[in-house]
C-alpha cells in the first residue's frame, strides 16, 4: 500500500521581492512564523488583504520565501466570494490567470495575473518516486478514506530531491473528502 499523508492548503500567497518592498517597504524580510511540510518553506508572520471584483479577504497568508513571481493560491469557492474567475492550475503556471489587488501596511499593488485553483498534487522526494516507480508530472488517482471517502482523479506528481512526501489538497477538496492535515491517502497510480 503506498500511503502519503495529506495536508489541506487554505488560501494563500506568495510574494515576489518587488512586491515585498511595495506592500511591506524596501528591503523588508518575511518573518517565519511555522515550518511547512516542504523543506525551506514556511508560514510567515505577515499577511496581506487581497481585493477581487465582488469581495476581500483581510489576513491572507503569506508563504515564504519569496517566489520570483507573484501568485494567490484560492479555492474555487474563495473565487467566487472574490468575483475572480481562478482557473485551476500547476502552481508557478500562471500566464492567462487573472490579477488581483494587494494591500499591505506600507503600499498596494494590482497584479496582472497570478491567481489560481491550485491542481491537487503530490509533492514525492525522488527516493519515494523511484521506490513507487512515479515518473514527475505524472497523473496520478489516489483514494481517501474517511466517512466520505473520494477517489481524487489527475493528482499531479511532482518529484524533486528537495521535496518532502506530502500530498496538497484545497480546503473545498478536503471538505468535500472529510479529510484534515495528516490524514492518509493511498496513491493507486
Amino acid at each position: 500500500m503506498k500511503l502519503v499523508p495529506v495536508g489541506v492548503s487554505a488560501r494563500h500567497i506568495h510574494l515576489s521581492r518587488e512586491h515585498i518592498d511595495i506592500l511591506f517597504g524596501a528591503g523588508y524580510e518575511l518573518k517565519n512564523m511555522k515550518d511547512l511540510s516542504q523543506p525551506g518553506q514556511y508560514a510567515a508572520e505577515e499577511t496581506v488583504a487581497v481585493i477581487g471584483a465582488k469581495g476581500k479577504f483581510d489576513k491572507v497568508r503569506i508563504l515564504g520565501p519569496e517566489r520570483p513571481k507573484t501568485q494567490l493560491e484560492i479555492s474555487k469557492t474563495d473565487s467566487f466570494a472574490l468575483g475572480v474567475a481562478a482557473p485551476v492550475r500547476e502552481s508557478g503556471k500562471t500566464e492567462g490567470t487573472p490579477g488581483i489587488k494587494i494591500v499591505g501596511p506600507a503600499g498596494e499593488v494590482v497584479t496582472e495575473d497570478g491567481v489560481i485553483v491550485a491542481a491537487r498534487h503530490i509533492h514525492f522526494h525522488t527516493s519515494d518516486a523511484e521506490k513507487w516507480g512515479i515518473k514527475d508530472k505524472q497523473l496520478l488517482s489516489v483514494k481517501v478514506k474517511s466517512e466520505r471517502p473520494v477517489i481524487f482523479e489527475d493528482v499531479i506528481a511532482r518529484v524533486s530531491d528537495s521535496f518532502a512526501l506530502d500530498m496538497h489538497i484545497d480546503t473545498d477538496e478536503a471538505n468535500a473528502a472529510g479529510v484534515k492535515n495528516g490524514d492518509q491517502a493511498e496513491v493507486l497510480l
